[in-house]
């Protein structure tokens, strides 16, 4: 898979773009949005650091391995959540029947 990147720079850049974006809105977006600007300017930046860690990638690092496990990590939090949300709506369904 290193090689694979190694050989597609490109393709690693964007996957590692979108990795970031995700996570960024997943984890780290407040409620409220930004203006228009600071919105650009935020994606810009993290474009920027993308391809910082691009180089990383490039230099045998395991970034884009690193941020699947993290994205996968937040993917089994939400399954939590929601497995938990649908456990407490059965027992308040529950309570109300009883």
């Amino acid at each position: 898979m290193q090689n694979w990147f190694a050989a597609h720079p490109f393709i690693a850049y964007i996957v590692i773009f979108v990795l970031i974006t995700y996570v960024y809105n997943k984890v780290f977006r407040v409620s409220q949005r930004l203006p228009l600007l600071k919105e650009i300017l935020l994606y810009i930046l993290m474009a920027i650091g993308s391809g910082m860690l691009l180089i990383f990638q490039h230099d045998k690092l395991p970034i884009i391995q690193c941020l699947l496990v993290a994205v996968a990590l937040m993917l089994l939090v939400r399954v939590r959540y929601f497995m938990e949300a649908r456990q407490k709506r059965k027992a308040e369904a529950a309570a109300k029947r009883g």
